[in-house]
């Protein structure tokens, strides 16, 4: 798979842009031929049914897949944050943070980034001392400390009980307000795309099947007329029934 990594450019250079991307594993192509852009300071929400292929697609845009073929190109960095938050149990909460940056304040940005996610008193923490969400927010500072212009988030909060879920959902609105960076955002939750996403892509037999625009008030709330008509044009497009 071609790949290469721009630096900052004009606010008119995409942040992503995947060209083909295929992906077979044996007989069976999960991925055939996806394209897709996002721009700088976009969320784009990708939703499809189970074993569609979201997470195959958001491991190749991060490089983690080198079977998949297709061209890919970031323009600056990207971070990722899984469904699990892939801490190291034997590291405490600020090394964890910082796993693999160097520099003169890199202390100093551990601290900023742990604030800004609600834990900046809890940096001498074990892994094993976190709750849930906790744990994931730590995995979003990971994330955040390396100033990404892209965030690859594969179902981020999924594991999450529905209160923490709503907590984090705002955090990560909060974070991309202050930050601007771009995000690509893997997720099964309709709602949870419609409240996060500027566009949501639907990936269906291995391709982009719809790209829709969210055209939704900034505030935005489930009870909004608006938003169940998005809601339930969106279930539809997956096949599952709203009544």
């Amino acid at each position: 798979m071609a790949s290469r990594t721009a630096g900052h450019l004009s606010g008119a250079t995409p942040v992503l842009t995947a060209h083909a991307v295929h992906r077979a594993f044996g007989p069976t192509v999960v991925l055939a031929g996806v394209d897709l852009t996002i721009a700088r300071g976009e969320v784009v929400a990708l939703l499809g049914g189970s074993g569609s292929g979201k997470s195959t697609l958001l491991r190749i845009l991060a490089g983690l897949d080198g079977e998949a073929s297709g061209e890919i190109v970031v323009h600056g960095t990207a971070a990722v944050v899984f469904q699990e938050h892939r801490l190291l149990p034997w590291k405490r909460v600020a090394p964890n943070v910082g796993l693999g940056l160097s520099g003169a304040d890199t202390d100093g940005r551990i601290q900023r980034a742990l604030a800004e996610v609600g834990l900046a008193d809890r940096h001498r923490a074990w892994p094993a001392e976190l709750s849930g969400g906790q744990a994931q927010r730590v995995a979003v500072a990971r994330a955040l400390v390396r100033e990404p212009d892209l965030l690859l988030l594969d179902e981020p909060f999924g594991a999450l009980d529905a209160l923490t879920r709503l907590r984090m959902q705002v955090l990560l609105r909060r974070l991309r307000a202050e930050h601007g960076f771009a995000a690509l955002l893997v997720t099964h939750d309709v709602e949870e795309a419609l409240l996060l996403a500027d566009r949501i892509l639907l990936l269906d037999a291995g391709r982009i099947a719809a790209d829709l625009p969210v055209d939704l008030a900034p505030t935005r709330t489930p009870d909004d007329p608006a938003f169940g008509a998005l809601r339930r044009h969106l279930l539809d497009r997956l096949g599952v029934p709203t009544t």
